[in-house]
């Protein structure tokens, strides 16, 4: 009798152990994720534009502040995004830029940006991957709550999607490719 009550308490006790471990397990670091675009810069066939302005800036990790007015006109590397607009205090031209085309295991993510005085009004994920059902179920998800994290945020710094790992990473680095473009 005595062998059979020490298996219960030694199934029980790993039971208990393994659910601690289990709730005390971290999903999450918290660290941000670098982008391919973060240290090449934007492919574009050519730039023209004029303005003046003033600002100074630190770049720990992309920050500038500054002010100045201008204009101008951005041409991407495929065509698409070509954007007129004028530069505000937050360092972006208002105006419509399309990212340049990430390529991903599963398809190309391209991305869409609206500034608006200054600042990200909307987004719109141009492509992404659709070719079977299982992409259509996960991005139907995954692309809201990025949109929604882009526009929060109002950089490229966006927490990615769970799930969705490479289409977040895509949609990133399309993003990024939007806003240098924006950026004066």
């Amino acid at each position: 009798m005595e062998r059979p009550m020490k298996r219960i308490a030694y199934a029980m006790l790993a039971t208990v152990s393994g659910l601690v471990l289990l709730f005390s397990y971290r999903t999450s670091t918290g660290a941000e994720i670098p982008t391919a675009n973060a240290a090449a810069p934007a492919a574009s066939t050519g730039t023209s534009g004029s303005g003046t302005g003033s600002g100074s800036g630190s770049t720990p990790s992309d920050s500038t502040s500054g002010s100045g007015t201008g204009s101008g006109s951005t041409t991407g590397a495929d065509g698409t995004g070509s954007t007129t607009g004028t530069t505000t205090s937050s360092g972006l031209k208002d105006g419509t830029f399309t990212g340049d085309a990430a390529s991903t295991r599963y398809g190309p993510v391209q991305v869409q940006v609206t500034v608006s005085g200054g600042s990200i009004a909307s987004v719109d994920v141009v492509e992404y991957p659709n070719e079977n059902p299982r992409d259509r179920q996960i991005n139907q998800q995954a692309v809201p709550m990025l949109v929604s994290e882009t526009t929060s945020a109002q950089s490229a710094q966006i927490d990615m999607i769970s799930g969705a790992t490479y289409t977040s990473q895509g949609y990133q680095q399309s993003l990024q490719s939007a806003l240098d473009q924006a950026k004066s």
